[in-house]
């Protein structure tokens, strides 16, 4: 007597139901027991259904009868394949071999000057007879404490002398200024940021498929205008003002960022104060080795009437300014992952910067020139270090600036007062009409006729800079008269004497010469209105005269010329 068929189909309708979520063991046992149910013939019938062979039911209906425990498990413990490494006992080592002489510095390793990527080793393993895939070299070198890492930036440089000693003097500093409600400010210049059309690092939200484009290539050239961030971080306050320059990061910059921060905001936040504590690390516009800084400082200060104290950071220590980390990160967060097409989305963008800790920024517009190239006598850098009081404590990185006393005269600025007098025959030389192309006469008529130009300008130069740099627009080069200044404006125009020439013969600096000569070009647009534009326009002298003798050459051969031509 056969099973019916009734049974056959019901028993269809559950393994097709069943099966598919039991694992391989949980088959075995749920089939047994089946084909023990079903009685003779329940084997070949429960096999046919189920599409396995008899032997897995003969199998479980084996265990079943032996009462088998619960594994909790499929396979009894050591079932399934060996690993690698079991297999290959000399794997291990080979890989060890590979690995290690990379730490080792063995210069014979295969590996020794390649990145050791899984593929490598694998294929290195591979011919050297120990065959085996990258994944298993990756499980295999987390079995023997490997890990995938990334250089980590944790060793120090060179360790200067009462390193620790220094960041423990600002910090009780720094507590002591805070405590009794007086500014402490971090100061430093974020690295420079080309304005255009150019791609930026970071990742914003956008709708799919349309991120922000930029072209594949960013070509910067010399005339791709440049923003330079000076911030200026509020310890007290949790607030941070930045400076965006145009020109260049030099010291004068530095300082003028300081002072607009005082001006605008300092100055309302601190009514009462009479001392101000700045810590800036060494290098940079800033540095602790700057006369100039230390200069234009001891001029900041005249100014604001505080006694301002400056605490550097060591050298090679730099990031553990508190502007870094708590103004600058959060500021090339704001700037992550589309272009700074102008200075406005650049100015937007960071006064926009919060934290939730309420962190808040301001960002101004700076663009004054700021001329490279400014030196100091020895005199004038012993008149400034008269000022700078070095404190006992490493005071070349700790010093404090007094304003000078209101109940004496101002100190003298040392580049005016040391200026000596241009003498008369140089000037008489240099306004010869062969090399400003018009008569002594035009020439003073031209220095004449510019004056109320001239004057104009410096009213509305005042006006726009009015609060913010009682010094003027000069940032420490030496101070020349307007007939001069005209004068060196048309010869570097002209190009018919070498600015060092001209500055030898009229005992002025090179770059004192040249930083009047290019303010004061702008003037020349007006000379059009008088008889002189044709000497303005002629074409630059190529090979110009570079010393007395070769200039005075020129000044005879322009003489015979003339007489030739009127004979």
């Amino acid at each position: 007597m056969g099973i019916p068929e009734v049974t056959l189909a019901a028993l269809d309708v559950k393994f097709a139901a069943i099966l598919p979520h039991l694992d391989e063991r949980q088959r075995r046992l749920y089939l047994a027991s089946e084909a023990a149910a079903l009685g003779h013939g329940g084997t070949t019938a429960v096999a046919r259904l189920a599409e396995v062979s008899e032997s897995t039911i003969a199998r479980g209906r084996d265990e079943l009868a032996t009462g088998t425990p619960v594994l909790g498990r499929v396979r009894r413990p050591g079932g399934g394949r060996r690993s690698a490494a079991e297999r290959d006992p000399g794997l291990v080592p080979a890989l060890a071999a590979l690995i290690e002489p990379r730490e080792v510095g063995d210069p014979v390793s295969p590996l020794r000057w390649t990145t050791a990527s899984l593929r490598d080793l694998a294929r290195e393993l591979t011919a050297a007879g120990h065959p085996i895939s990258a994944p298993a070299v990756g499980n295999l070198l987390h079995s023997i404490g490997f890990s995938l890492q990334g250089m980590a930036k944790t060793r120090a440089g060179s360790q200067v002398p009462d390193r620790d000693a220094q960041f423990r003097h600002i910090n009780a500093t720094a507590e002591r200024f805070l405590s009794q409600g007086l500014p402490v400010v971090s100061v430093d210049a974020k690295k420079k940021e080309p304005i255009g059309d150019f791609a930026r690092a970071g990742r914003t939200y956008r709708p799919k498929g349309a991120p922000i484009t930029a072209p594949d290539h960013d070509f910067v050239d010399p005339d791709t205008p440049v923003a330079i961030p000076y911030g200026v971080y509020d310890l007290g306050q949790d607030t941070g003002w930045v400076n965006v320059g145009t020109d260049r990061n030099t010291a004068a910059f530095a300082v003028e960022s300081l002072r607009r921060w005082w001006s605008q905001q300092g100055r309302q936040d601190y009514p009462d104060a009479t001392r101000l504590l700045i810590t800036a690390d060494s290098g940079g516009a800033n540095s602790a080795a700057s006369h100039l800084f230390k200069m234009d400082l001891t001029a900041f200060a005249d100014e604001c009437g505080l006694t301002i104290t400056v605490l550097h950071f060591p050298p090679g220590t730099s990031k553990r300014n508190k502007v870094e980390h708590r103004l600058f990160s959060r500021i090339t967060h704001s700037l992550r992952g589309r272009p700074l097409t102008s200075y406005e989305i650049l100015l937007q963008s960071i006064s926009a910067t919060r934290t939730r800790t309420g962190l808040t920024v301001s960002a101004v517009l700076d663009e004054n020139d700021y001329p490279t190239g400014r030196t100091l006598t020895k005199d004038e850098r012993k008149a400034i270090l008269q000022r700078v009081q070095r404190d006992d404590f490493h005071g070349e990185w700790n010093y404090t600036i007094a304003p000078y006393d209101s109940h004496q005269a101002p100190p003298a600025d040392p580049v005016r007062a040391k200026a000596p007098p241009i003498p008369a025959e140089a000037t008489y030389l240099l306004t010869h009409s062969a090399l400003t192309g018009m008569s002594r006469e035009q020439f003073d008529r031209l220095v004449e006729d510019l004056e109320p130009c001239r004057r104009v300008l410096a009213e509305a130069e005042r006006e726009k800079r009015k609060g913010l740099n009682r010094r003027g627009h000069n940032p420490g080069f030496g101070f020349l008269d307007h007939r001069h200044r005209v004068l060196a404006a048309v010869l570097s125009r002209r190009n018919t004497v070498t600015l060092t020439l001209t500055a030898r013969l009229l005992g002025r600096d090179r770059n004192t010469l040249s930083y009047h000569a290019h303010r004061t070009m702008p003037l020349l647009a007006f000379a059009a209105a008088l008889d002189i534009t044709a000497a303005l326009t002629q074409p630059r002298r190529t090979h110009p005269p570079r010393t007395i003798e070769a200039l005075q050459n020129v000044i005879t051969d322009y003489e015979s010329n003339i007489k030739s031509g009127s004979s």
